[in-house]
C-alpha cells in the first residue's frame, strides 16, 4: 500500500504541509433567547505532517466554555462523522482519514461544527483537504549505478542530470518526473548509460513542467536527451564522438549501431526545450547516435520550444510518435540517421511556430549538405502531418513553412503518409543537386503520399491563388494572413526543374497524390481543434484502405504491412495513454 505526502506550491517554491489551505477558526455560537448567551465557543484545526499508513492527522482544538457535547463532521456536505465528548471546555481532537486510493487533485471539503452541551452550535466553517502531490524528490549531478524512480514520489531534475557511462536508470510506470524551472532541468542519458523508462497504457510516465495548470509554457525545463555510439556522419569523418549543438556536454557517435541506450516507452514529454546558444535549443526528445537496440514506442511531444524529435545521426528505431503543437519542427532529421519510424501524428497549434520557419519534417544530410556518411537514409512510413491551416479562414503563424522540407544532400524515404495544412507540401530544396538528383535516381523515395489542402485556399490547397474556386469564398486573392506557397516545390537548382520534379512525383506507380482539400481525403476535422483529438479517419476515408506495399522496396521486416495510409486505421493506438489537454490537466 502506497504512502502519498501532500505538498503545494506557493510562487513556484513546495510549502510542505500535510493538508492545503485550513480557513482559519471556527468561532462564535448562536444565541437562544430563552437560555441567555453563553461564552462563544472556537475551534481550530491545526494541519499535522504525520502520516500514519495511508492517513492523514489532522488535530483539532475546541474551546467550548459551557461543555462540549458532540463534533460534527460533514465531507462534501454529506454526514461524515459524529463524535460525541462529556462535557470537555477545552480538548483537541485528532481527526484522521484515508487517502488510499483517491487521484491526485482530489479536494474534499470537511465542515467541523461544535454542539455545546447547551445544544449551542458554533458557526460552520470548512477546510479543504487537496491530494495534490506525492513526494518532491530533487536530483541533481549525476547518476551512477542501478538507480530506480517510483511512482510513490515526484522526481525533480534540477540542472543537467546525467546518466553516466554504465549507469541505468529504472522509471516505473505511472511515475512523474518534473524540472525545475529556474535551472531548467534536464535528463541527459549519456554513452553508455541507459534510460529504463518503460510505462503501460494506462500507467504512462509524465514528464513535465513544474508549473500548475494553465501557467505551464513551452521552455519551462530541458528535456530528454539520450546520447550512443552508433554512427553519425560526423564522427565517421573525424574518428572521434562528436557534441550535439548548443555544447552542453552531450556527446555521441561511433561504429556499433546496435548499440542498446535502453527503453522509452509510453511516455509523454511536455513543455521541454531550452536555448542554449541562438537557434540551439534542446529539444523535447533528443536523440544522438541511438543504437538500433533501443525501444522508443508510444512517445507523445507536447508544447516544446523547440523540435519534437530530433534525430541526430544513429540507427534506432520507432512507432508511434505523437509531435502536438510543439514550435519548431515535428520530425527534425540530420546526420546520418538511417532509422526506421512507422505510425507518427504530428498537429500543430495555429500561433506556435519557430522564428527559424516550422515544418512537419526537416531533414538533412548534415549542416553543409556534403556527401560525409552514412547518408541520412531514414524511411517514415505511415505518418500523419496536419498543419495549423485547416481552413482558410484561419490565421496562421507566418513562421510556418511546409509540411516536409527535405534538403542538403539528404535521401530520406515516406511512405504511406498524409501531409495537409502548411502553406507549402513537399519542398526538395537543395542549393546543390543532392536531393534533387536523389530524388531522381530513386534514392529519396516519395510513394503512397497524399498532399492534401485547404478548402478554397488555393487551387492545389495550399497558398497559390491556382485555380478560381467559384464557391464561396473564392480563392482569386492570397489570404491576407498567410503567405502564397505551392504543393510540390523545388530549388531553383533542381536538376530539371519544377517540371522533372513534378513528373518523378507523379510516376504512376509510385502512387502519389494531390488533393485540394483535405475533406477530400477523409481526415477526421478534429485534427485542427484545441482540445480532445479524434485521429481516426471519417468512415469510408480513402485512407483506410489506400496504402500499398509492393512499390516500397525499402520498407524491411520492421513495418507492418498495413491496409491503410496515413498514422491510423480503424483503431486509436493514443486511447488511454495520450493527454491532448497537457496545458490544464492536474498532475500534482
Amino acid at each position: 500500500m502506497n504512502t502519498k505526502a501532500f505538498r503545494f506550491f506557493t510562487a513556484g517554491k513546495i510549502i510542505a504541509l500535510a493538508l492545503l489551505a485550513m480557513s482559519g477558526f471556527f468561532a462564535g455560537c448562536n444565541d437562544d433567547d430563552d437560555q441567555g448567551a453563553a461564552p462563544a465557543m472556537t475551534l481550530s484545526a491545526e494541519a499535522v505532517s504525520n502520516i500514519i499508513g495511508n492517513e492523514v492527522t489532522t488535530t483539532v482544538t475546541i474551546n467550548a466554555p459551557e461543555g462540549l457535547k458532540t463534533l460534527v463532521i460533514l465531507k462534501n456536505g454529506a454526514p461524515f462523522s459524529s463524535v460525541p465528548f462529556n462535557n470537555e471546555t477545552n480538548t483537541t481532537y485528532d481527526f484522521k482519514y484515508s487517502i488510499e486510493d483517491l487521484p491526485f487533485g482530489t479536494v474534499i471539503n470537511f465542515t467541523f461544527q461544535a454542539i455545546d452541551k447547551l445544544d449551542r452550535t458554533s458557526s460552520i466553517k470548512t477546510f479543504a483537504v487537496t491530494i495534490i502531490s506525492k513526494e518532491i524528490i530533487e536530483v541533481s549531478g549525476n547518476i551512477t549505478g542501478n538507480v530506480t524512480w517510483n511512482e510513490d514520489k515526484i522526481w525533480r531534475l534540477n540542472g543537467f542530470v546525467r546518466v553516466q557511462d554504465g549507469g541505468k536508470l529504472t522509471i516505473e510506470p505511472g511515475t512523474l518526473v518534473i524540472g525545475d524551472r529556474e535551472s531548467k532541468g534536464t535528463l541527459i542519458v549519456q554513452m553508455g548509460g541507459q534510460i529504463f523508462a518503460d510505462g503501460k497504457a494506462d500507467k504512462p510516465i509524465v514528464m513535465t513542467s513544474e508549473r500548475g495548470p494553465g501557467l505551464r509554457n513551452p521552455g519551462d525545463w530541458g528535456g530528454l536527451v539520450m546520447c550512443g555510439r552508433a554512427r553519425n556522419n560526423i564522427t565517421d569523418a573525424t574518428g572521434q564522438p562528436t557534441e550535439l549543438e548548443g555544447g552542453y556536454g552531450g556527446f555521441h557517435g561511433g561504429t556499433n549501431d546496435n548499440d542498446n541506450s535502453g527503453i522509452v516507452r509510453f511516455v509523454r514529454i511536455e513543455f521541454a526545450g531550452i536555448p542554449i546558444n541562438p537557434n540551439e535549443e534542446v529539444n523535447s526528445l533528443t536523440m544522438g547516435s541511438v543504437g538500433r537496440q533501443t525501444i522508443i514506442e508510444n512517445v507523445m511531444c507536447s508544447y516544446g520550444l523547440d523540435d519534437a524529435y530530433e534525430w541526430f545521426g544513429g540507427s534506432v528505431d520507432g512507432k508511434y510518435l505523437i509531435a502536438y503543437r510543439n514550435l519548431d519542427d515535428d520530425l527534425d532529421v540530420d546526420l546520418g540517421f538511417s532509422g526506421n519510424i512507422q505510425y507518427a501524428l504530428c498537429i500543430r497549434g495555429v500561433t506556435l511556430a519557430d522564428q527559424s520557419g516550422s515544418n512537419g519534417f526537416e531533414v538533412d544530410n548534415n549542416g553543409t549538405g556534403s556527401s560525409a556518411t552514412p547518408f541520412t537514409t531514414a524511411i517514415f512510413a505511415n505518418v500523419t502531418i496536419a498543419g495549423a491551416k485547416g481552413n482558410r479562414e484561419t490565421p496562421i503563424s507566418l513562421q510556418f513553412q511546409h509540411a516536409a522540407q527535405l534538403r542538403r544532400n539528404s535521401r530520406i524515404s515516406i511512405y504511406n503518409s498524409v501531409m495537409t495544412g502548411y502553406p507549402n507540401g513537399l519542398y526538395i530544396d537543395d542549393d546543390k543537386p543532392g536531393s534533387g538528383q536523389a530524388f531522381l535516381d530513386n534514392e529519396l523515395q516519395i510513394r503512397n503520399v497524399i498532399l492534401a489542402g485547404v478548402e478554397h485556399w488555393g487551387g492545389n490547397g495550399y497558398g497559390s491563388a491556382g485555380d478560381v474556386f467559384t464557391g464561396t469564398p473564392s480563392n482569386g486573392a492570397q489570404h491576407p494572413n498567410n503567405p502564397r506557397g505551392v504543393a510540390l516545390k523545388s530549388h531553383a537548382n533542381f536538376p530539371g526543374g519544377q517540371d522533372a520534379y513534378e513528373a518523378h512525383f507523379n510516376t504512376a506507380s509510385f502512387n502519389n497524390k494531390l488533393l485540394a482539400k483535405w475533406q477530400d481525403a477523409g481526415l477526421n476535422p478534429s485534427l485542427f481543434d484545441e482540445g480532445v483529438v479524434n485521429p481516426l479517419p471519417l468512415a469510408g476515408s480513402m485512407l483506410l484502405n489506400g496504402a500499398k506495399w509492393d512499390n516500397t522496396p525499402k520498407a524491411g521486416a520492421y513495418f507492418d504491412k498495413v491496409s491503410f495510409i496515413g498514422a491510423f486505421g480503424n483503431d486509436d493506438w493514443t486511447a488511454d495513454w495520450a493527454e491532448w489537454r497537457c496545458d490544464i490537466v492536474t498532475y500534482f
